[in-house]
C-alpha cells in the first residue's frame, strides 16, 4: 500500500534526507573513525555507540527514500463544510457524554498524544469527508465501535510546523 502524502510532506522528508546524507552522515562517520582509533574494539563503548548511531541514520535514510518513492501525492479538496486535511474537528461522543477535538493529517504527521490523528486512523476514517451534524460510527481495530456527532470544523492548512514522525 502506498502512503498518501502532500507535497509539503514530501518536501519535509526530502529536507530531512538531505540533512542526514549531507551533514549527519559525514559527522557520524568521523565519530566512528575517531572511536575506532582508541584501540580494542571489543570493549570500546564509543565505537559501538557510534556504529549504532550510523545504523539508525542509514535506516532513517532508507525509510525516507522508500516513503518518497512510493508516495501518492494528494491535495485537500474538501469543501468548506467538510472535514479535510489539517482541519480541527470537534465531535461529541454520545456514550461518554463528552466532546473531543482532533486535527486530521497524513500518516507521516500524526501524533495521537497531541490529538493529531491520521486520516487512516479509525477516527480519521470516520470523520474525513463528513460534515457538521453528521453522526458517524468509529470502528476500532479491536472490533469495538462507537458513534460520534461532528459539532465543529475549523478549516486548517499545512503551515509546515508539524514534524514528520520518526517511525
Amino acid at each position: 500500500m502506498n502512503n498518501e502524502l502532500t507535497k509539503k510532506d514530501i518536501e519535509k522528508m526530502q529536507e530531512e534526507m538531505e540533512y542526514r546524507i549531507g551533514v549527519l552522515r559525514p559527522k557520524i562517520l568521523e565519530e566512528v573513525k575517531f572511536a575506532r582509533s582508541h584501540g580494542d574494539l571489543s570493549e570500546n563503548f564509543e565505537y559501538k555507540a557510534a556504529k549504532q548511531e550510523r545504523g539508525k541514520n542509514e535506516s532513517r535514510i532508507r525509510f525516507l527514500r522508500n516513503m518518497i518513492k512510493t508516495a501518492v501525492i494528494i491535495e485537500d479538496t474538501s469543501l468548506e463544510n467538510e472535514v479535510g486535511l489539517y482541519d480541527k474537528v470537534t465531535y461529541y461522543i454520545e456514550e461518554d457524554d463528552e466532546e473531543e477535538t482532533v486535527m486530521i493529517v497524513t500518516t507521516v504527521r500524526h501524533d495521537a498524544l497531541s490529538n493529531i490523528v491520521s486520516k487512516e486512523s479509525p477516527i480519521g476514517k470516520a470523520l474525513f469527508g463528513r460534515s457538521i451534524g453528521d453522526k458517524v460510527t468509529v470502528n476500532t481495530d479491536s472490533g469495538i465501535s462507537y458513534d460520534v456527532v461532528i459539532k465543529r470544523i475549523e478549516k486548517g492548512e499545512d503551515d509546515g510546523t508539524l514534524s514528520i514522525r520518526k517511525y
